[in-house]
């Protein structure tokens, strides 16, 4: 049959505009994966395999969204459909090959690769393709595998020699990639701005560069460059991703609230216009953890479907922990954060805040032997939560738990001996030491001599860095007090007694009036048999403090009674 040119010529159109629709779609599905859209990528991807089955680059492709996702048994299934289902196209073997590195089979991944070069030894891009693949790694937190610089940066120069007109900015990315990955920022800067220079639009050097702003904590910089490609691309996640990140790491991780705050905001926009994976749920939730936004940790945490047996429902149970006991929720946080013990077998994996709020939660629970255990052991790794130790060392105070309480402080002072709170830390040691004889002598016990001595000990030490601190001086008073002989008494608390007195100010008066009125009654009868005028002003100040003081009322009756007559006069 005889076909028209006008009709040839009309099948020929046709056929390219179709290639052009599927160039469209491919470079739409490339797009998403670039913007880390991986269900939408997948979705227009399965639709390509499905419309364009002979074609290996759909199925390189959506393997790739495979590999991303963590998928890996799939993507190798879907790449040998596509080296079956296009033979001459090598990019499956690639795939192939990339699937054995990130399941740390390098020599698989050799062969794969080299059936792939012997496929198109001429073509940059199956240089390019494997360098690529010898960067993959699982995922940059878990030392799953590890990328191949030195093969990736071979095949990665390789494919630029070849490419010898410059004229694929992947080319450039993937070199500013192999450098970036080993924290070699200045090797990477130069090749990720000439990928604007080829590719005008590529967002994700842009935003690459930005990120290494932040590592270097050049903070503003960063945050305009990220900010930039917002500007040019508002639904390009990667982007904000990277400014939430910069802003928490801006912030010192929750120093700054307003900082913290904008990391939550730019983070969630990335998650909304993304694929909400797991892995950025639970990022998420530690940004709302160092926002101190422990309401909506709780929820977020709670909300998280874990499949079974995903060790990611470790880090589920570690965030629900912390978040219930910052809402104080106790039970449910030791509830959560024993489950997490008994699921994480790695001891190397526990954090100091596993300890820390495990410790706290079972303090409130009064299983005080467990917490203080496991607060030593977050002290340990953190010498910040020795905090937490003089925490519980209070509460066991509070409980009238005297000598367990010093035995905590101690080991504060011990952890942290000059930090923050730490003077505080000897303060409170000599208050439980005395408070711990007190009631022993009251029950008609033995004093704990050594421990009021280690008593004195700390608050010589608090004299000494802090001589205004006046309380320091009443509880050493009290303590030399109990501790002397009363048959034959040294009183070597005067001194201590009239420090403290010296150094409370006249406004200060009334919130201190009962260790007043104790100091003012014994220097009262201390000085009443040796210098009766002192004794007489220090029993006045007592009875102004308080009128209705029994002994101070009736000390000084007897100091102001007349003498005697001698008999017979």
């Amino acid at each position: 049959m005889k076909i028209s040119k006008k009709a040839i010529t009309l099948n020929v159109g046709l056929v390219l505009m179709g290639s052009a629709v599927f160039a469209q779609n491919l470079n739409d599905a490339k797009k998403a994966i670039d913007a880390e859209q991986y269900q939408k990528a997948s979705s227009m991807l399965k639709s390509l395999v499905s419309s364009q089955a002979t074609n290996g680059e759909n199925y390189y492709n959506l393997g790739l969204v495979y590999l991303k996702t963590g998928y890996i048994d799939s993507a190798r299934a879907v790449f040998t459909k596509g080296v079956t289902a296009d033979a001459k196209n090598n990019l499956n073997l690639i795939g192939l090959g990339e699937a054995d590195m990130l399941s740390n089979n390098p020599t698989s991944a050799k062969t794969n690769f080299d059936k792939a070069v012997a496929l198109a030894p001429k073509d940059y891009k199956t240089y390019l393709n494997i360098g690529k693949a010898y960067l993959a790694q699982d995922k940059p937190s878990e030392d799953v595998s590890k990328p191949d610089f030195t093969n990736a940066l071979a095949n990665i120069t390789k494919a630029d020699e070849l490419d010898s007109k410059d004229k694929d900015a992947d080319v450039f990315l993937a070199q500013g990639d192999a450098y970036a990955l080993q924290k070699k920022n200045s090797e990477a800067l130069g090749p990720y701005m000439r990928v604007g220079d080829v590719d005008p639009n590529n967002r994700r050097a842009k935003t690459q560069i930005g990120k290494m702003y932040k590592e270097s904590r050049a903070f503003p910089e960063g945050e305009k460059e990220l900010q930039d490609v917002i500007a040019a691309d508002p639904n390009y996640g990667p982007a904000y991703r990277e400014l939430g990140e910069l802003y928490l790491q801006w912030s010192s991780f929750g120093t700054d609230q307003e900082k913290a705050k904008k990391g939550i905001e730019n983070y969630k926009k990335y998650m909304d216009l993304t694929d909400k994976s797991l892995e950025s749920q639970l990022r998420y939730a530690q940004f709302l953890f160092y926002a101190k936004d422990f309401q909506t940790l709780e929820q977020v945490a709670s909300s998280m479907q874990v499949p079974a047996n995903d060790p990611k429902g470790i880090v589920v149970a570690r965030l629900k922990g912390w978040s219930a006991y910052e809402n104080k929720n106790y039970p449910q946080a030791l509830t959560y954060l024993t489950e997490f013990f008994s699921k994480e077998k790695d001891k190397t994996k526990i954090l100091g805040n596993d300890y820390l709020y495990l410790g706290k939660s079972q303090l409130k629970a009064g299983q005080d032997s467990l917490a203080v255990m496991n607060i030593i052991e977050a002290a340990k790794i953190d010498s910040n939560n020795a905090d937490a130790l003089a925490e519980a060392g209070l509460a066991l105070m509070k409980a009238k738990k005297y000598a367990k309480s010093a035995e905590i402080y101690n080991l504060a002072i011990k952890y942290n001996p000059n930090g923050k709170g730490s003077l505080t830390n000897y303060y409170y040691l000599g208050q439980t030491r005395f408070y711990e004889s007190y009631f022993l002598q009251k029950d008609k016990k033995p004093l704990n001599t050594a421990g009021l001595v280690e008593a004195d000990s700390a608050l010589s030490h608090l004299n000494k860095v802090s001589p205004d601190f006046a309380l320091g001086y009443f509880t050493r008073a009290r303590i030399a007090n109990l501790m002397d002989d009363k048959t034959s008494p040294k009183y070597a608390s005067i001194p201590f007694f009239e420090k403290y007195i010296s150094l409370v100010k006249p406004e200060e008066a009334a919130s201190n009036k009962n260790n007043l009125v104790e100091s003012y009654d014994y220097l009262g009868a201390y000085y009443a048999d040796k210098d009766k005028a002192k004794a007489i002003d220090f029993l006045n100040k007592s009875i102004a403090l308080d009128p209705a003081g029994p002994f101070a009322t009736a000390k000084l009756k007897e100091l102001q009674a007349p003498a005697a007559k001698g008999k017979g006069k």
